[in-house]
């Protein structure tokens, strides 16, 4: 067979990542233990407040300012779009309390005098290095970082921050051929590079003016980075023969970056999702267990870099270990751009959706983490140190500490399971502690975690709690009262809090299934946000009840529930055709959000034209979306 009609096969070989597992673990479902779990609505045991690891709000970590609602006040009390005033779907719909402004489209210039994209004929396309010097496709993750973050994370939460700047590092996690590219394959290495280039994360100053309007302003800082920029490891795996390639290559770049979280010390946490995707052959592929667990194959998802990337490439032995060298948290310097992104080994190597920090009682931090795959995992780091210390002393809070792996139980408990080579069964398998990092999924699989409904994003809630989205399952088969529906199609919400121990409590927040028959229909939770007042935060990714589009909703974590109650999500903003609602972060003051518009209309013109207007012919750009209520208030209030 010819190259190019092997190379063809791609295209007929794609299969969508989120429609797959690659988990050939007997653990235990979480569907039956979830069956066994008679009260849906069980009190967490032990109060929230009271938990072992004491909590610092997102927000408070860093300075935010806090308010305390007014008294009388509904703490979720806007107006909420209906699904009666969702007319027009080529166009966002947001509450009658609330506007916003787009803010950086795909092709936007990092710095306000590089070249711009996309604003002409809808079939051009940037160079390759035109686009590295433009914020990428496939907007998700992201966080605000005020100037002043660091000296506010050093003198306390009351350090009054700006609301008005700051660094907004944001995640592209990816564009398909047809969208990026405008053909359904590369045909050559600059192809492949373009296609590249729109991938990765941008770090941008951006600024307030005097008429309200946020725009990108120059910044020595200011970059972007992309599968081709150098990197480091750091951590018990960072001097591994598994991340070493014969070809002497040095670690490169980052890639298929979802979710996102930021640490107390001012820095941001890009996540490593469906890497995989990007690695395959033009030539059939003999895959080991390693590499199977973490779901490659021949084609990937149709990127197809391998034809000319010889990286990417899974038969070429030059770059046998090339694959290990993604899956991991990436952290990233917004203030120093001449900072080398940091991949932090000890956090693991898995399809990272998101992490969550919080500052335990002693000063250590908890990291909070999903595998997004059907039937994989829920994890948890605990570092060693306080990070203060670590800091202090010129270490990395997230190189030292313990793994763990989630093991639901059907009482509403739950076990914390190390993963280390102090655990005889892992050290029966892996020569050393960073083979097993490099395979955490293994590890995870043969310690008996509990298979989950595609864990995506976690955040952390008013009293320390933790809420997990679980997306949906469409492999699930077996019924359960907590989970009426086979398969899962519309996910939900976990939330658990530490006791200590090795221990957790959990229950369900709320079933997404309960909703879709109600004004308040939602499915498909995938980004997640909690404030300090208690607010839950929810962007959607998947099909919505009603003929919805993906949306955000909120929630009031702190309402009592009666028995059989269910929580009661309002509808903030309702995204356009084909579209995904993701990333969420806050100014200081909480009274402007960033929330992102991913693959609007998935490209096709025909479907939408936004951030462009209807009718214009532009092909659709991922962009941010900027939020304020009307009267200046708090977001969600």
């Amino acid at each position: 067979m010819t190259q190019e009609n092997n190379i063809e096969n791609v295209v007929a070989g794609f299969q969508d990542p989120d429609d797959l597992s690659s988990n050939p673990s007997d653990n235990r479902p979480f569907a039956s233990v979830l069956d066994a779990y008679v009260s849906r609505r069980k009190v967490v045991a032990g109060t929230l407040a009271g938990s072992t690891a004491a909590f610092l709000a997102p927000a408070a970590q860093a300075g935010w300012g806090w308010q305390k609602p007014k008294k009388n006040q509904e703490l979720v009390g806007f107006r909420p779009v209906e699904i009666a005033d969702v007319i027009d779907t080529t166009m966002p719909t947001i509450s009658k309390d609330y506007e916003y402004q787009v803010l950086i489209p795909w092709g936007t210039p990092i710095e306000p005098d590089a070249t711009s994209a996309y604003e002409g004929d809808p079939n051009s396309r940037p160079s390759s290095k035109e686009a590295a010097l433009q914020t990428g496709l496939g907007h998700d993750g992201m966080w605000f970082f005020p100037m002043d973050f660091k000296r506010a994370s050093r003198y306390g939460k009351h350090y009054p921050m700006r609301n008005d700047a700051g660094m907004l590092c944001i995640n592209h996690e990816y564009g398909t051929n047809t969208h990026a590219l405008g053909k359904d394959l590369p045909e050559n290495l600059e192809d492949v590079r373009l296609s590249q280039n729109i991938h990765g994360v941008s770090v941008l100053k951006i600024k307030r003016n005097w008429k309200g309007q946020w725009r990108t302003v120059k910044s020595k800082n200011t970059r972007r980075i992309t599968v081709n920029t150098p990197v480091q490891f750091s951590g018990p795996a960072a001097d591994s023969p598994l991340l070493q390639n014969p070809a002497g290559n040095i670690a490169l770049g980052t890639v298929n970056n979802c979710g996102a979280g930021y640490t107390p010390w001012g820095t941001y946490l890009t996540c490593e999702e469906n890497f995989n995707g990007y690695f395959g052959s033009i030539s059939e592929v003999t895959l080991t267990e390693e590499r199977a667990r973490y779901g490659f194959n021949q084609f990937g998802f149709g990127y197809a870099w391998y034809a000319f990337d010889k990286r990417f490439d899974l038969n070429d032995e030059d770059y046998v270990n090339e694959a290990n060298r993604f899956g991991w948290i990436v952290e990233i310097d917004p203030f120093d751009g001449t900072q080398k992104p940091v991949k932090r080994t000890a956090l693991g190597r898995f399809k990272h959706e998101a992490i969550a920090i919080k500052e335990l009682d002693d000063g250590r931090v908890a990291c909070y983490m999903g595998d997004d795959q059907r039937f994989d995992y829920c994890y948890k780091f605990e570092s060693s140190m306080a990070w203060e210390h670590a800091i202090a002393d010129g270490k990395s809070p997230l190189d030292e500490g313990t793994l763990y792996v989630a093991r639901f139980n059907e009482d509403g408990s739950g076990d914390w399971l190390e993963l280390s080579v102090d655990v005889p069964a892992l050290a029966a398998r892996f020569n050393d502690m960073a083979e097993l990092l490099i395979n955490t999924r293994i590890a995870a699989d043969i310690v008996g975690a509990t298979p989950m409904d595609r864990p995506e994003w976690t955040t952390i809630g008013k009293n320390g709690e933790v809420f997990w989205t679980l997306t949906n399952n469409s492999r699930r088969t077996e019924p359960n009262a907590a989970n009426p529906e086979a398969p899962n199609s519309n996910g939900h919400i976990i939330r658990t809090t530490d006791n200590g121990s090795g221990s957790f409590s959990w229950d369900i927040y709320i079933l997404a299934s309960e909703t879709v028959n109600e004004e308040i229909a939602f499915s498909s939770p995938d980004a997640a946000y909690a404030d300090e007042d208690g607010r839950l935060f929810i962007g959607t990714d998947g099909g919505q009840p009603q003929g919805l589009q993906d949306q955000l909703t909120i929630f009031d974590t702190t309402k009592d529930l009666d028995d059989g109650e269910i929580p009661q999500p309002k509808r903030l903003l309702v995204g356009v055709n084909s579209d995904e609602i993701t990333g969420f972060t806050l100014t200081p003051d909480r009274r402007t959000a960033f929330v992102n518009i991913q693959h609007p209309g998935n490209g096709d013109p025909s479907s939408t034209n936004f951030p462009a207007p209807t009718g214009s012919g532009l092909i659709p750009r991922d962009c941010t979306l900027v939020i304020t209520r009307k009267d200046g208030g708090i977001i969600g209030s």
